[in-house]
C-alpha cells in the first residue's frame, strides 16, 4: 500500500507541530493510517484515522484514497475527546 504525504503536510503541518512540541513524523503519519485505534469519516466525507500521543491528546490524520494509493491531506494532534470515537468511557 502506497502512501504519498501533501506538500501541505511536508512543509506545513510536521514543522509546525514540532514548533509546538509534537514529535510527529512521515513514519508516524504512515503507522497510524495503517493501523489506526480509531477511524473516521469527517463531515467532507473523507477518512480519518487517529492514534495516541498522548494520554490526553491525539494524532489525526485525514486522507483519500485515489487509485490504491492514500493520499494524506493533512495532520492535527487534538485533545482526545474532541472527536466522538476518541471519548475515555
Amino acid at each position: 500500500m502506497k502512501i504519498f504525504l501533501t506538500r501541505h503536510v511536508i512543509e506545513d503541518k510536521i514543522p509546525r507541530g514540532k514548533l509546538l512540541g509534537w514529535n510527529i513524523t512521515k513514519l508516524r503519519i504512515k503507522q497510524t493510517v495503517i493501523k489506526p485505534l480509531w477511524k473516521g469519516i469527517t463531515k467532507q466525507n473523507q477518512e480519518t484515522a487517529m492514534s495516541l500521543m498522548d494520554k490526553r491528546h491525539i494524532l489525526r490524520v485525514i486522507f483519500k484514497r485515489e487509485n490504491g494509493i492514500i493520499i494524506v491531506i493533512t495532520v492535527h494532534v487534538a485533545r482526545r475527546g474532541t472527536y466522538e470515537s476518541t471519548k475515555e468511557n
